[in-house]
């Protein structure tokens, strides 16, 4: 681990430039997120992309300092976490009916109090899980060498230019574009008694996330979708239909590929809601010494400042009494937020009581997480559903077990624990790079509060644009090109299901079941000491989601991997892989970022013409699945090339 150096003479940090450049990146990448998620359930950190660009542009203003530097890209990176808080939440809502659309003022409070929350919440774990117990924190450390070694972050830049305009050509080709290629390639058919089916997405977008996730997590996403769809979806076709009348109703006459769809969606994908409860619910017992740990000596650190003890700058954090303040502030429009729902004390202050008791235990949750994982890897929607589980338990106890606002307040609290295990998790891995390149704890935690509250101020225009244009939840004939929102979808189903829904349990149980076995493999790889793993968390994901999303993630994670055998990494050099890769994770960075703001701007013209199909050329100019293969193959081959070159 590299040492913290020490801070001889104050260096320019938390300067006005860095400020406003750091809230426009923030935005922007919040907005690409945001389309990100509700695409694939899936949301990248951004960190290494906003420091590239912040040592570019700075250096145009006449130079900026390593800390500068530092300060864009921590307030930059709230764009993934408050993104993925909202992506994965408050979609459940208009969902559920209870709003028609994603109203501002609701959005913004959740938004951005939760994100607020969450780096409160994280303060008092900087010390434990940084520097007593130093974890991995992956993302920090990569961001920490990408500010140290940014004398000349042109090249940088230039990869992110030219994939972004990658992204978006492809973008505006597809289906919700000028409709050249499709947005899929998939093949069906029936085999006796059993389905067959397989398929990919062709978006670039989802080959950066699973470059950047690496092989290891691609192979175990993609193979909880081969679960699921080669093995899950034909056994119940061939043997359980009899005992679904209804379902088998719906099946008579469709083809392979819809009667796939259908048997998922109604049966097969809770599959991956129990293996997602179970895996929940273990990782919060494997972190219960570990949270205990860090929460005292976090506690223990803040009482020591408090007390006049002299605390170098290096080490300090906001102040206790402020954060308390802080709280008190933050949380009481919250009350107010979750009595206009249920309209009674006795039920939205245990509802407070929770989301306070739940955000701070899972904000430790996420930060262990992200130290082990990094950021991208942060099973954040697993944290979730916990906190929707116990909230749900309570407020049967509180509304009925038939109550229609349950689901709601439910989803409510899970909504703010969300925003702000997000946004915790985050905070500690820009905390890792500011430690190691001698910043100011406390001023990089105001600049991710800055940050945060920025991106909320943009998510309700945003989900109403995509919404208006696209649709958010299942593909309806009516919306073909609707976003699913995997994780929104998810969220609902469980608080649904257990105030007074039907849920398939018998298939949640088995998915339980699953996730179990998973963990033990997992346990036994690890007592073996093997360096490929299984989180039961990516399983029960890839199990969930439609495989087409998961194939590109495993193509972009075999690029990964034949990049590192290309340039000769050792597989346990953590510290190689990492500065091989930086070329491949800007590259990467360049397709998520240029193909969701290209789906943002495409959604413009949709909703102001009422058109889905106002950019399509004519058909004759549509081409098929093949073509379609063919650009997605380019594109991987212009990502190997781009992370393979020796001198990068």
């Amino acid at each position: 681990m590299s040492s913290q150096p020490a801070a001889a003479q104050p260096v320019a940090q938390l300067t006005v430039r860095a400020v406003i450049l750091s809230v426009v990146l923030a935005v922007i990448l919040a907005a690409a997120n945001a389309y990100l998620g509700l695409f694939a359930g899936l949301t990248i950190a951004t960190a290494i992309p906003a420091a590239v660009v912040s040592m570019a542009v700075l250096r145009l203003l006449g130079g900026g300092t390593i800390l500068e530097n530092n300060i864009v890209q921590t307030g930059a990176s709230a764009g993934s976490s408050i993104a993925a808080g909202v992506i994965f939440t408050i979609p459940a809502l208009v969902m559920l009916g209870a709003w028609q659309d994603f109203k501002y003022s609701w959005v913004l409070a959740i938004a951005g109090l939760g994100g607020l929350l969450g780096v409160l919440f994280s303060v008092p774990l900087r010390r434990s899980m940084i520097i007593e117990e130093p974890l991995a924190f992956p993302e920090g450390k990569a961001a920490a060498e990408v500010l140290r070694a940014g004398e000349n972050p042109g090249p940088g830049v230039k990869i992110l230019a030219v994939a972004g305009a990658i992204g978006a050509v492809v973008k505006l080709a597809a289906e919700s574009g000028m409709r050249l290629i499709p947005d899929n390639a998939t093949w069906s058919g029936f085999f006796g008694k059993f389905l067959g089916y397989m398929g990919t997405n062709l978006s670039p977008a989802l080959l950066g996330v699973g470059y950047i996730i690496g092989l290891n997590v691609s192979i175990v996403v993609v193979s909880g979708s081969i679960l699921s769809y080669n093995i899950a979806i034909p056994l119940y076709h061939a043997f359980f239909m009899n005992h679904d009348p209804a379902l088998a109703a719906q099946l008579a006459g469709a083809s392979a590929a819809d009667a796939a769809a259908l048997i998922r969606s109604a049966q097969v994908r809770y599959l991956g809601v129990g293996a997602m409860l179970i895996g929940g619910v273990w990782t919060l017992f494997s972190l219960r010494k570990s949270l205990v740990s860090g929460i005292r000596s976090g506690i223990a650190a803040a009482r020591k400042g408090a007390g006049g003890a002299v605390v170098a700058e290096t080490e300090r954090d906001l102040p206790m009494k402020w954060m308390l303040i802080a709280l008190v502030a933050f949380t009481l429009p919250l009350l107010a937020l979750y009595q206009a729902i249920v309209g009674m004390w006795t039920v939205s202050v245990p509802m407070t009581i929770i989301m306070i008791v739940a955000g701070f235990l899972f904000v430790s949750v996420s930060g262990y997480l992200a130290g082990l994982v990094g950021s991208s890897n942060n099973p954040v929607s697993g944290i979730t559903i916990a906190t929707i589980l116990f909230a749900s338990v309570v407020l049967m106890l509180l509304l009925g077990h038939d109550s229609k606002i349950g689901p709601v307040a439910a989803i409510m609290i899970g909504a703010v624990v969300c925003c702000a295990a997000a946004v915790g998790g985050d905070n500690l891995q820009d905390l890792k790079a500011g430690y190691l390149v001698g910043a100011t704890p406390w001023k990089q935690q105001l600049m991710l509060m800055i940050g945060a509250f920025s991106c909320a101020l943009v998510m309700a225009p945003v989900l109403n644009l995509l919404s208006a244009a696209y649709g958010i939840g299942p593909k309806t004939p009516d919306h073909p090109n609707s976003l699913e929102a995997p994780q929104a979808m998810l969220m609902k189903s469980v608080a649904e299901g257990l105030f007074g829904g039907h849920l398939p349990w018998d298939m949640i149980g088995i998915g339980a079941l699953i996730g179990a076995a998973i963990i033990a493999l997992d346990e036994w790889l690890k007592r073996r000491g093997s360096h490929f793993r299984v989180p039961v968390l990516g399983a029960a994901i890839g199990i969930y989601l439609p495989i087409e999303l998961m194939v590109p993630i495993f193509l972009g994670g075999l690029v990964s991997w034949f990049v590192e055998r290309a340039h000769g990494v050792h597989p346990h050099d953590e510290a190689e892989r990492d500065r091989v890769h930086r070329p491949g994770t800007l590259f990467s960075a360049g397709l998520i970022t240029g193909e969701a703001l290209t789906g943002i701007l495409i959604a413009i013209p949709i909703v102001v013409s009422q058109r889905a199909d106002v950019l399509a050329l004519p058909e004759n100019l549509h081409f098929g699945k093949y073509v379609g293969l063919v650009v997605l193959a380019i594109v991987g081959w212009l990502l190997f090339r781009s992370a393979a070159k020796k001198s990068a």
